[in-house]
């Protein structure tokens, strides 16, 4: 996958995911990994962790044009992942979702292309399929600000695709982690709406899709894993039951700033040219330019006839589905033992 020359740029590098990727490719045969990101502290307790020389860290911010430029001398592949997440903190400052997601990813391409690197992977999220809140929006056009500049490049310069997938169990932010400390302080678990349904993927699924993408992708194509879903009521008392505590109080809240009922990784749109790959979809760009005359129909399927792939009509996991999938978490199987693991390292 990576040869001795390869130096791979990790945008965002201080989350969940960098450190996991970190964990995975640390012992490639890779001449360098550079972590990107805008947050000291984080990358000295990376540097700390790992006490790699292969590792440098490169502090900047996305949005800044030229710290990435400098960032990105001698780079020969990135895995975007800078973004902010938060739906709620994105609904109260918008403008700061575009200028992360949509002209931060703007700044990573242009430089990208500019410095010849060979492979981009951008990571996306289900929330930018049919999007009703501002970090969807702002990673929906995230998306096709990766799609329009890819259609701009020659593949034997530089490789720009994407991934997308749904809630990362136990990444930063997320409500795993929440809960526990929530078990721990005596509180009752607080839920948004019981009959929610999310997607469910380990970190490891996340790291996973990207490599793949990075392995299989096309210029403009976008990837998707197929994933089980669960709803926030099976999910809270999954962790009721790993910790022994079924009987624990729940409480509903209502559902937050910008939360849809479910998510879904692909549209009806996209799931008419989607590609089954086995594990996962590839969604290939439209290919077409704005001269639609020169239009080629494409066999009878009607897009009317098409279902989405949505976190409601996947595969549904129950309390105790739900439990094995958390128990592939080192943290949950360290709470299941009475014992506490920060998920952050």
């Amino acid at each position: 996958m990576f040869s001795s020359n390869d130096v791979l740029m990790i945008t965002g590098g201080t989350g969940s995911f960098g450190s996991t990727v970190l964990s995975r490719l640390a012992l490639e045969d890779l001449k360098e990994i550079r972590i990107f990101s805008r947050d000291e502290k984080k990358q000295d307790d990376l540097r700390k962790s790992f006490g790699s020389d292969k590792i440098k860290f490169y502090l900047g911010d996305v949005r800044d044009i030229n710290s990435v430029y400098n960032a990105m001398r001698g780079v020969t592949h990135i895995f975007h992942a800078a973004a902010l997440k938060q739906v709620p903190s994105c609904e109260f400052h918008p403008m700061e979702a575009v200028k992360t997601n949509v002209l931060g990813t703007e700044n990573v391409l242009e430089a990208a292309i500019q410095n010849r690197v060979k492979r981009v992977v951008c990571l996306s999220t289900d929330k930018a399929v049919y999007p009703i809140n501002a970090m969807g929006i702002s990673k929906a056009m995230m998306e096709k600000v990766m799609v329009a500049k890819s259609r701009n490049v020659d593949d034997t310069k530089t490789v720009i695709c994407g991934t997308r997938y749904g809630n990362v169990m136990a990444s930063r932010g997320s409500v795993i982690p929440l809960f526990v400390d929530q078990l721990r302080a005596g509180k009752p678990l607080t839920i948004t709406d019981p009959n929610m349904t999310r997607f469910m993927m380990t970190l490891d699924d996340a790291v996973d899709l990207v490599l793949y993408a990075f392995e299989h992708g096309s210029n403009g194509d976008i990837f998707v894993q197929k994933a089980p879903a669960a709803t926030i009521e099976t999910l809270a008392k999954a962790v009721l039951s790993v910790a022994g505590k079924d009987e624990h109080a729940i409480e509903v809240l209502g559902t937050r700033h910008g939360e849809k009922l479910f998510e879904a990784l692909l549209s009806r749109e996209e799931m008419v040219c989607a590609e089954d790959m086995g594990e996962y979809y590839r969604v290939p760009p439209d290919l077409r330019d704005l001269n639609y005359s020169k239009y080629v129909e494409q066999g009878d399927t009607r897009i009317d006839h098409i279902e989405d792939y949505n976190s409601h009509n996947t595969e549904r996991l129950d309390v105790e589905g739900m439990k094995k999938l958390l128990m592939k978490l080192d943290f949950m199987r360290a709470f299941a033992k009475g014992e506490y693991v920060n998920p952050e390292g």
